[in-house]
C-alpha cells in the first residue's frame, strides 16, 4: 500500500490529539480546516482511517495504529530538534512538524533509541511506546523520564534539561542542577523537592517537567 501523504498524516495526529487524547468523540470539519472534498480526508476514508457523519470527522480502529505512531515520530522529532538540537519556539515546532515524516519505520525505532525512549515529549504530552520501548523496559534498559514522574524517594542521572527560556534555564544551572548530576526527588507535593549534591531545591509542576532525569537500571 502507498504511503500516506504528509498532510493526511497531519489529521491523523490531529484527530488523535482531539479525541484519544482529549474529550471529543469525533471533530468538527471546521475546526480541522477541512470539508469533504479535501484531498487528504477522502484519502484516509478510503483505506477505511476516518469516517464522516454528518459535519464531524471520526477515527475509525483501523486508522488508531498509524494516527498513534504519527504522534510517535511529531513528538520524538520535537525531543530531537528542542531537546539535542536546542530549536524551540515556533521554530522548533516547524523543524520538527518537517523531521516527523522522515521518521519512517526503522529510523523512528532508532531515534527513539538513541534518546534512551523518552516517555513525554517536552511539552509534557505522552509519546506513544514502540516496539523498542516495551523491549528495553523488559530488559530493565533505563528510561528517560521527566522529574514528575519519579516517585519520592527514587534518584536518577540527570539527563537533559527543556527549559522554555533562559531564564528558567540559568535558575536550574545556577541551582547545580546540570546534565550527568545525580538527582533525588525527596517529595512531590504540594512542590517538587529533589536534592542534587548536598543542597536541596523546591520547584513547581512547570519546572519540574523540564528536568529530565535518567533511571537507573
Amino acid at each position: 500500500m502507498a504511503r500516506l501523504s504528509q498532510n493526511a498524516e497531519e489529521i491523523l495526529e490531529s484527530l488523535w490529539v482531539m479525541t484519544v487524547e482529549g474529550d471529543n468523540v469525533g471533530c468538527l470539519l471546521t475546526s480541522l480546516n477541512l470539508n469533504r472534498d479535501t484531498e487528504e480526508l477522502v484519502e484516509l476514508i478510503q483505506r477505511s482511517y476516518v469516517e464522516i457523519k454528518g459535519d464531524r470527522v471520526y477515527l475509525r480502529r483501523e486508522g488508531r495504529p498509524d494516527a498513534q505512531m504519527t504522534v510517535r515520530r511529531h513528538r520524538l522529532a520535537e525531543r530531537l530538534t528542542m531537546d539535542i538540537l536546542g530549536i524551540s519556539g515556533d521554530e522548533g515546532n516547524e523543524q520538527a512538524c518537517e523531521f516527523e515524516h522522515l521518521l519512517r519505520q526503522g529510523v523512528d525505532t532508532k531515534l527513539c533509541t538513541l534518546l534512551n525512549h523518552p516517555t513525554t515529549c517536552p511539552h509534557g504530552n505522552p509519546i506513544p511506546p514502540g516496539e523498542c520501548c516495551i523491549k528495553a523496559r523488559q530488559q530493565g534498559e533505563p528510561g528517560i523520564v521527566a522529574l514528575t514522574e519519579l516517585k519520592s524517594g527514587e534518584s536518577g542521572e540527570i539527563a537533559y534539561l527543556s527549559a522554555s527560556d533562559d531564564k528558567k534555564m540559568q535558575k536550574l544551572m545556577s541551582m547545580g542542577v546540570l546534565p550527568g548530576s545525580q538527582l533525588l526527588l525527596v517529595q512531590k507535593f504540594p512542590s517538587y523537592i529533589f536534592k542534587v549534591g548536598q543542597s536541596q531545591f523546591a520547584v513547581d509542576d512547570t519546572l519540574a517537567r523540564e528536568i529530565h532525569v535518567r533511571r537507573p537500571v
